[in-house]
């Protein structure tokens, strides 16, 4: 059986799709240009960032879901639809998607664009390895369907982590799975990162969990949290006034969650909820949620501080490595609790350098999210971090502050394979480059 969305139909949206290849093709100035969106951009505000400046091409109505089928467990959806619309609408049938991010109204063009990951991803990858199929506008107007075996594959898979620089995807078919109602987690406290890595590695090779993430609340005190789906619960959890989810990490050996809300146990933020007073969560808790604190810091994000912004940045760690990092990070850092996400890359990916891969020896990858962070004076706490992960054979996403000189950023994402699919989809750089718009435009510079 397949789903259609009330009101919404493929004529429907070919039509919205034919307005963006048309305004593409009708654009002669070549002045960069960026997209305008409905939803709440969840990338860290910089306020020299070029973007503020830069013509807008209006993408906010592409924000549907256009069918689920039910037996073939896929759904078929505009760039714009959040995760929390897509859970509630594929729950209706039983489904979710295979990898959900954390906040509500992330995206599912966001999450391909800037390589969103979450507690399957142990098992299944990233958002963007259970995509089977995207259609993508060229800047030129061109309209491709890219799969992972087609004549547009290279394109297909460079999307990932392009933060919108390869094209406008503006649909995406990706796979579902079967969900209970419920999620019971149990909560496994190590005293030691040894243990910790023991019981992540158990878990990882015996795939007897559904969900597995975790919060370091200190160097003595590793929470290991592993969730399964069950179809009844003796109560269940939400932790969106008072007490933010990560907090209960400390104490807590089992929880239960209604499904959805167990993907958005973190949706007032990780480990930086806001606010942290208990007299502002008396006040505004219940109505401070991600959303809303990013769009405030966006519009107020001349006002933020440019030479010395507060950290917030996933690095993702080789396994093998992981107490090697932690090792330096307690003495450079010292600054707890870090999410901890365990993640098997799905399969080599072409977005990054065969010198990264030459340096890999792991198949299991631990992202950690320092988020919230203030840097002291005297220290670039983004370039230290690049600097190990350089030395480590990590990487970090682009989502925030990024220092890499030109030469160290091309020896870790792959030059060529991104420059090909480029000529395709942005032959005029009217998107700007990835290393242009994540390391240069950000600071305000051309």
């Amino acid at each position: 059986m397949v789903w259609a969305a009330e009101g919404t139909s493929m004529t429907e949206h070919d039509r919205k799709v034919a307005r963006v290849a048309q305004q593409l093709r009708a654009r002669t100035c070549l002045h960069p240009l960026s997209l305008r969106k409905r939803a709440a951009s969840h990338q860290v505000p910089k306020p020299r960032d070029l973007k503020y400046r830069e013509d807008k091409l209006d993408v906010s109505d592409l924000d549907r879901i256009l069918d689920i089928d039910v037996e073939g467990r896929t759904c078929t959806a505009e760039p714009g639809v959040t995760f929390v619309d897509l859970v509630a609408a594929t729950m209706r049938h039983g489904l979710v998607p295979l990898v959900v991010p954390e906040l509500k109204t992330i995206t599912v063009g966001g999450a391909v664009s800037g390589c969103s990951i979450e507690s399957m991803s142990f098992v299944y990858g990233g958002f963007h390895d259970t995509c089977l199929e995207y259609e993508v506008v060229t800047t030129d107007g061109e309209i491709l369907v890219t799969t992972p075996d087609n004549e547009h594959r290279l394109v297909h898979e460079m999307v990932h982590g392009a933060f919108g620089t390869l094209g406008i995807i503006t649909r995406l078919k990706f796979r579902l799975l079967p969900a209970a109602r419920f999620v019971r987690l149990e909560y496994h406290h190590h005293s030691s990162l040894g243990a910790y890595q023991a019981d992540i590695h158990e878990r990882y090779a015996r795939r007897d969990v559904d969900f597995m993430d975790g919060i370091i609340h200190g160097p003595e005190h590793y929470v290991l949290s592993l969730g399964r789906f069950v179809d009844q619960a003796p109560y269940t959890s939400t932790y969106n006034w008072m007490t933010a989810y990560y907090e209960t990490t400390a104490e807590r050996h089992e929880d239960y969650f209604r499904t959805p809300d167990y993907f958005f146990r973190y949706d007032r933020g990780v480990t930086n909820v806001r606010p942290r007073s208990k007299l502002g969560r008396l006040l505004v808790g219940r109505f401070l949620h991600s959303s809303q604190v990013l769009r405030i810091a966006e519009k107020i994000a001349w006002a933020l501080p440019a030479d010395r912004p507060g950290v917030t940045v996933d690095v993702f760690v080789p396994f093998s490595r992981f107490a090697e990092f932690m090792d330096w990070y307690w003495r450079e850092f010292g600054v707890y609790p870090l999410w901890c996400v365990p993640y098997r890359p799905a399969k080599r990916y072409p977005w990054l350098s065969d010198e990264w891969y030459a340096g890999l020896k792991d198949e299991l990858m631990v992202d950690l999210a320092i988020y919230g962070y203030r840097q002291p004076p005297g220290k670039n706490c983004y370039r230290m971090l690049e600097e190990k992960l350089m030395e480590l054979n990590g990487v970090k996403t682009l989502i925030s502050f990024n220092y890499y000189r030109e030469d160290e950023f091309w020896r870790i994402w792959h030059r060529e394979n991104y420059a090909a699919a480029k000529s395709i989809t942005d032959p005029r750089n009217l998107l700007r480059d990835l290393f242009s718009k994540t390391c240069r435009a950000t600071h305000g510079l051309e």
